[in-house]
């Protein structure tokens, strides 16, 4: 048997704060919704990867309230430098950066970090061996 990650359950306390988020920065659309135990339960994915991987969301979490130094973060891969900079000039306008733009030796490359409004981070990085702009090195 070999397991496939296909997908990462989160509650979340204001659930339409985080599908617009979503939505706004990550490209990812909603693929289903569905009554849950009292709620919604909503599905969301990045366009033409709906059967490789999804975010279900579900409200009733609590705000994460992570600290500046914690690294924990969902990453997502974008084409270049300049993408970097302009997702962190926009969450700055939003006011959800947190991570303004640095380089990091291989593997980690160029990126940024935003906060969600569950307080989950989000990495968006260019030149690491998983997506665009990676190294043609395996991964140790």
């Amino acid at each position: 048997m070999r397991p496939t990650l296909t997908h990462l359950a989160l509650h979340v306390p204001d659930l339409q704060a985080c599908i617009d988020f979503y939505h706004q920065f990550c490209g990812m659309r909603v693929i289903h919704e569905r009554a849950g135990k009292g709620s919604k339960i909503v599905w969301m994915s990045e366009p033409g990867k709906e059967h490789e991987f999804i975010f279900v969301i579900m409200p009733g979490g609590t705000d994460r309230n992570l600290p500046d130094n914690d690294y924990s973060h969902f990453g997502f891969a974008v084409d270049s430098r300049e993408s970097v900079d302009a997702v962190a000039l926009q969450a700055e306008r939003a006011g959800c950066l947190i991570w303004p733009p640095r380089d990091e030796p291989y593997p980690v490359g160029y990126y940024c970090g935003l906060r969600d409004p569950a307080g989950n981070y989000v990495e968006f990085s260019y030149g690491q061996p998983l997506g665009p702009g990676s190294e043609a090195m395996p991964i140790p």
